[in-house]
């Protein structure tokens, strides 16, 4: 019996940070060591030409970022891992589906005005990103999409497409399904009112990569208690993180701390950096080695684009004989 299909994918814009690995790459892990799915994850190129990095910037983020995912525990021998761009067919088929896309379903997509505004911009690009993510799942027939909360809206519009094809095609694609997953969420260091994110400064996330000395400074300069109290945002993330990444008896020696008044934040800052720092050494040490060999990187990747491209050339084939083209 074949297990179903799980597709996700990742921009290459920059560096892994904590708000990434928890909101997505630890769930990929935790899927891929259930060995109860054909998970298909990618590096999504293509996608990232709406952004703003240049020729010679997405080639090395590229790179970058498919070692950082190799960094974390994903195995190529578990899971379909590839470029998004080498696999030829994704936006053969985000055409097809663009002739079965009303224009009405797009601008209601909160992501889409989210961009437009970070960017300043709009492009048909940003407008048309959901149609491709379609193609992208629907490609290898994903019947499951890990997401958060927030990209529910987009795994909805996937199976309405699916849905459209089918009626006018013949059943085909598979009513994808949304594998909600529980996300930490991760705020700013500096204004934890805000989601953790790349576009609000270096100075606001935490990559990976970063040395224990780097994590520590930038966590000495995190924003803590505000006006005092539990509820303070600043603490509340530094917490969740500690949660996450310490002992958990040190977690909750922390959090009798804060509720009685007497916790020090200076010795919360410094236990959470010693964990953070602790948990990705090893990540640390992978990364290293795996950018300084590129022909390994190549190698693993152009693997990963054969496999996904078997599949993809499969179900091509039949979309195109059922909707009447060669």
């Amino acid at each position: 019996m074949s297990k179903p299909v799980i597709v996700s994918g990742i921009q290459p814009t920059g560096n892994l940070h904590i708000g990434n690995y928890l909101g997505a790459v630890k769930n990929w892990l935790e899927l891929q060591k259930s060995g109860k799915y054909d998970l298909y994850i990618f590096i999504a190129d293509l996608h990232s030409l709406t952004g703003k990095l240049t020729a010679q910037q997405l080639r090395e983020q590229v790179q970058i970022t498919a070692a950082e995912l190799l960094a974390t525990g994903i195995d190529p021998n578990k899971t379909t891992f590839f470029i998004h761009s080498q696999v030829i067919g994704h936006a053969d088929l985000a055409w097809i589906f663009n002739c079965l896309t009303p224009m009405s379903e797009l601008e209601r997509m909160t992501q889409y005005k989210d961009k437009t505004q970070q960017l300043n911009k709009t492009t048909a690009g940003l407008f048309d990103y959901p149609v491709l993510q379609a193609a992208d799942i629907l490609i290898y027939k994903g019947a499951l999409v890990p997401v958060g909360q927030d990209q529910i809206q987009h795994v909805e519009l996937t199976r309405d497409v699916a849905r459209w094809f089918n009626n006018k095609y013949g059943e085909f694609f598979p009513e994808v399904k949304h594998l909600l997953t529980n996300v930490p969420k991760v705020m700013s260091l500096l204004e934890p009112e805000k989601k953790m994110g790349k576009s609000l400064g270096l100075g606001h996330v935490i990559e990976l990569c970063e040395t224990p000395e780097e994590i520590e400074n930038k966590l000495k300069r995190a924003v803590t208690a505000t006006s005092g109290g539990e509820a303070a945002p600043g603490v509340a993330n530094l917490l969740g993180l500690l949660k996450e990444f310490g002992d958990k008896n040190i977690y909750d020696a922390f959090v009798v701390a804060e509720k009685d008044g007497s916790i020090r934040y200076g010795d919360l800052k410094k236990s959470l950096s010693d964990a953070i720092a602790k948990h990705f050494a090893i990540f640390r040490e992978k990364r290293e080695k795996l950018l300084k060999d590129s022909k390994k990187l190549e190698k693993i990747l152009a693997k990963g684009s054969k496999k996904a491209q078997k599949v993809a050339d499969k179900n091509m084939a039949e979309v195109r004989k059922l909707v009447g083209i060669k």
